[in-house]
């Protein structure tokens, strides 16, 4: 006699069918979600890469203004009228021409490492008709045995003032206030890190200081005899500022794009291996044993 399989409650039925259509329930909604959030992500990778793009366009359109602004023949540099209106983005790096009269001994030193070593700029008032005062940087100097040592700042009270006039042309460069990296400027100890015009001019007791400094052109020095060449070993170089500019937003750009498309391409190769797997998947058991009976 052939035993016949054990028909289930109904109750057993349909508690079965609960449980295993829950979990579809939950992976669905579940898949679902991971969609929806990957899909966030490669938008969002999108618009990042995309925003570099736009900030390349800009980049490339800066360096070619800070070009044209350099090679161009020297200009009036802006008066005490125009000095609420000078900006980086529209001044900086112009070639400019100011005439006025040296304040030698109000020259301050300022820490610097060029390609010709390590050193001071030398920064130095330059007192013009109207009676405003511009700083130029002179050049570089070398730093020499004793150099580092505190500085004493000079008798801003008793300066007298030379005759003789000086036309300067150079690049005219935005205050570079604080410090350099991890150092402060320093005005009582006469220590100075950065080009910072407003303390330099508050130390120096200077009244209508323009809000920029000027980096002096390189200046042919004569060494026809022995004694020329020596003095000018001490003469400040000029025309060694650098002009770089970080251009990397291509780089950003495509790495943005390439992160999108591999997130997307990984999502894609889930959801197709997702659908194969339930494509391949076999019947239902009871159905089969129940086909079989």
């Amino acid at each position: 006699m052939i035993p016949t399989p054990r028909s289930r409650p109904a109750g057993d039925n349909a508690a079965s069918t609960s449980q295993e259509v829950a979990p579809r329930f939950r992976s669905a909604a579940v898949r679902r979600t991971l969609i929806i959030c990957a899909g966030l992500i490669v938008a969002v990778f999108i618009g990042l890469g995309t925003w570099q793009l736009k900030r390349l366009q800009w980049k490339l359109d800066l360096i070619a203004r800070v070009s044209e602004r350099v090679h161009a023949p020297a200009i009036a540099a802006p008066t005490r009228e125009r000095w609420s209106q000078v900006t980086a983005d529209a001044d900086e790096y112009r070639h400019v021409r100011v005439a006025g009269t040296f304040l030698y001994p109000l020259t301050v030193r300022v820490q610097a490492v060029t390609e010709l070593g390590s050193g001071f700029w030398l920064l130095t008032p330059l007192r013009t008709a109207d009676g405003s005062v511009v700083l130029i940087n002179r050049g570089f100097v070398p730093a020499k045995a004793g150099d580092w040592r505190p500085q004493v700042s000079p008798d801003t009270q008793n300066i007298s003032t030379p005759t003789d006039i000086a036309v300067v042309s150079g690049l005219l460069r935005m205050t570079e206030p604080g410090g350099a990296f991890l150092r402060h400027n320093d005005p009582i100890g006469n220590r100075w890190y950065s080009r910072d015009v407003q303390a330099i001019a508050a130390a120096r007791n200077l009244p209508l200081v323009a809000p920029y400094f000027v980096d002096a052109d390189a200046t042919k020095q004569a060494a026809s005899t022995e004694t020329a060449a020596d003095s000018a070993k001490d003469q400040p170089v000029g025309g060694l500022t650098v002009i770089a500019f970080h251009n990397n937003h291509l780089v950003y750009a495509l790495t943005w794009y390439a992160l999108a498309l591999m997130l997307g391409g990984a999502g894609f190769w889930i959801l197709r291996e997702e659908r194969r797997i339930q494509n391949d998947k076999p019947g239902d058991d009871r159905k089969t044993n129940s086909n079989t009976a």
